[in-house]
């Protein structure tokens, strides 16, 4: 699959040691009680029920009656966000205050941006680290398996030989001492015997040296397989190793996540999106303040979302909460209520506001099919990439994702729960208000959209089901995975994602080449039909052309009035055309032949207009899929 373009000036990211300063800067200002800092232990109430210390550590996170808010003022760092985004959201900023510097930081400001800065940085880290560890963790299981087929081959080889050594043992017991040693037969009165005494004797030398023989393969085969077995235990071992360091990970991003506090998580929610277009943008922009707006009245009323496992049960919550009630007044369990003013507002654990809070980062990024991020992701890598954010390893699959976390009966659905539609063929967040946000296939990035009438929904911060759940019932929408719409069966319109011509963001396509940049879909069959061209030539594919801006295709207008399109209609412009060389822009050569037989098993055509005895023969122009 083809990486993701960059935008020409990406933000820049904290250094190790920056982040290792704002965090111990966060340590500080827990430890001088800075507002909107955790504060501490002796300073919390006893929790309502008895329990374990991490009990009560997670009963002390609730909303304290005499915390005062934070005091109000401007941030005091930039949030680099895009789109209309970048205009709305410093409107929350009379809510998320920054803090005043911590005693000892030598005048540096850990405001809620560059706090959020920071822990992005760290939870990208340790996602990273986990997806290095499953790697291994699955390299060191092939090793393991290989290891256990080897000792069972040694074990089976054992049992062989052993068997023959038996065998043998028991019939020279019950051999008499002549049959044993046929020489003992000798006799000076019947001469004529010895020849048949001495064959019998070496036949006998010869069972013997055989029996020696097997008796010693036996002890090797023993050997080997004491050496399969030591090295199945040491690749056991070593499973096991990185079994534990994921672990580890997976609890240090929970720690990281449960520390974060609604302001930070808010900044988290905007730090990375791409703009969309037209209604989508709206979609969008609307759904991330919506979200934005909750956690900063949450911020104001000084509560913090504790950890998952102290809302699980609804019967045994911190203080400060209560359990929240669906419609039939039955307790939602995974969720709690608190009282702001004089109304009960929703509280999610913290790995469901990270996790709400990465999905929603991740508006406007380009769909591509088997994709988990960063910069690219289909419905399941979305999901899946939110939620390893929130310290939670899920498959990367809607349907295994559906079999793998607790259903959610729709009464009690809840913003954060995974919402599976389509017989499992595709997945989102939910985020309330009957709206999603997922990667869809439809309009080939991430984005808010309805609920879908089909809706099953499984949360993933309750305890996972002791075996799978059962199957979803098939789809009849007609739809593939992630919502991908079915093959046209003529040609169809070339615009897609609510851009016009020319104007698709950078970060919204997939690079095929350096300098070149394709929507993702068509970047992925570029990236298939390039594998099959070099496998044929022996050489890459060679590209002049592909994603064309409107501004470049002014000036290759101005530049090839004859050949190039009038600008804001040529199919450069939405990402779905290439130019190539290296033989294939002339007809006939093996490389052209070669393209007119195979190209398009991965999706792309010669139109009628540029092959030879068109329109405007050009036969380097190739464009993906049936385009008008």
């Amino acid at each position: 699959m083809p990486a993701p373009r960059t935008s020409a000036s990406p933000r820049r990211e904290l250094t190790a040691r920056e982040a290792e300063a704002l965090r111990a800067l966060l340590a500080a200002r827990a430890a001088a009680g800075a507002p909107g800092a955790p504060r501490p232990a002796a300073a919390r109430p006893a929790p309502r029920r008895k329990g374990s210390a991490e009990k009560r550590k997670q009963a002390a996170r609730r909303r304290p009656a005499v915390r005062t808010p934070p005091e109000r003022g401007p941030w005091r760092a930039r949030l680099l966000l895009v789109g209309l985004a970048t205009l709305l959201v410093p409107v929350l900023t009379v809510l998320l205050a920054p803090a005043t510097s911590a005693p000892g930081s030598a005048g540096v400001t850990a405001d809620p941006a560059s706090l959020a800065l920071a822990a992005r940085s760290t939870l990208l880290q340790d996602a990273d680290a986990y997806r290095r560890l499953q790697a291994e963790i699955t390299a060191r299981q092939a090793e393991l398996q290989a290891a256990v087929a080897a000792e069972q081959t040694a074990r089976t080889a054992v049992a062989t030989e052993q068997v023959t050594v038996g065998s043998a043992a028991a019939d020279l017991y019950r051999a008499s001492a002549e049959t044993r040693m046929p020489v003992l037969g000798l006799s000076a009165g019947a001469p004529d015997t010895t020849p048949d005494v001495l064959y019998r004797q070496a036949l006998a030398d010869r069972a013997a040296g055989d029996r020696e023989a097997a008796v010693v393969r036996a002890e090797r085969a023993e050997a080997a397989a004491q050496d399969a077995a030591q090295r199945v235990a040491a690749a056991q071992d070593a499973v096991d190793a990185a079994t534990a360091q994921a672990r580890t990970v997976l609890a240090g991003v929970r720690d990281t996540v449960d520390g974060l506090g609604p302001a930070v998580a808010a900044q988290l929610a905007a730090m990375d999106t791409v703009p969309a277009a037209g209604a989508q943008q709206e979609r969008n922009t609307a759904a991330l303040l919506r979200w934005q707006s909750h956690l900063a009245e949450l911020a104001a009323a000084g509560i913090e979302s504790p950890p998952a496992a102290a809302l699980a049960d609804p019967a045994s919550l911190p203080d400060g909460f209560s359990p929240a009630l669906d419609d039939a007044g039955q307790a939602v369990p995974g969720v709690a209520w608190a009282v702001v003013g004089n109304r009960p507002v929703t509280v999610l654990p913290a790995e469901t506001v990270a996790a709400v809070s990465s999905a929603l980062s991740r508006l406007g990024r380009p769909y591509s099919a088997g994709a988990t991020g960063p910069d690219a992701f289909d419905c399941g890598g979305l999901t899946a990439s939110a939620w390893l954010l929130a310290g939670y390893d899920l498959p990367a699959t809607a349907a295994g994702q559906w079999a793998a976390a607790a259903v959610v009966p729709a009464s009690q659905l809840q913003v954060g729960d995974l919402v599976v539609s389509d017989g499992g063929a595709d997945v989102a967040v939910h985020l309330g208000e009957g709206q999603v946000v997922g990667a869809s296939a439809a309009t080939h990035q991430v984005g808010v959209r309805p609920l879908p009438d089909d809706a099953r929904a499984v949360r993933v911060t309750l305890p996972a089901p002791a075996t799978p759940n059962a199957p979803l019932p098939a789809s009849a929408s007609g739809l593939g995975a992630c919502g991908a719409l079915p093959a046209p069966a003529g040609p169809v319109s070339p615009a897609w994602g609510g851009w016009s011509n020319g104007r698709i963001p950078a970060e919204a396509l997939c690079s095929v080449a350096r300098g070149h940049a394709l929507r993702c879909d068509a970047a992925s069959g570029y990236a298939a039909l390039g594998r099959a061209y070099e496998a044929a030539f022996g050489s890459p594919l060679c590209i002049t052309d592909s994603y064309r801006s409107l501004a470049a295709q002014v000036d290759a207008s101005r530049r090839k009035p004859a050949l190039a399109a009038v600008p804001g209609t040529s199919n450069h412009g939405w990402a779905l055309a290439v130019d190539l060389c290296g033989g294939i822009n002339v007809a006939g050569t093996p490389q052209w032949t070669w393209m007119t037989e195979h190209a398009g098993r991965f999706g792309f055509v010669n139109p009628d207009w540029a092959q030879p005895g068109g329109e405007k023969p050009e036969p380097w122009h190739w464009e993906f899929g049936s385009l008008l």
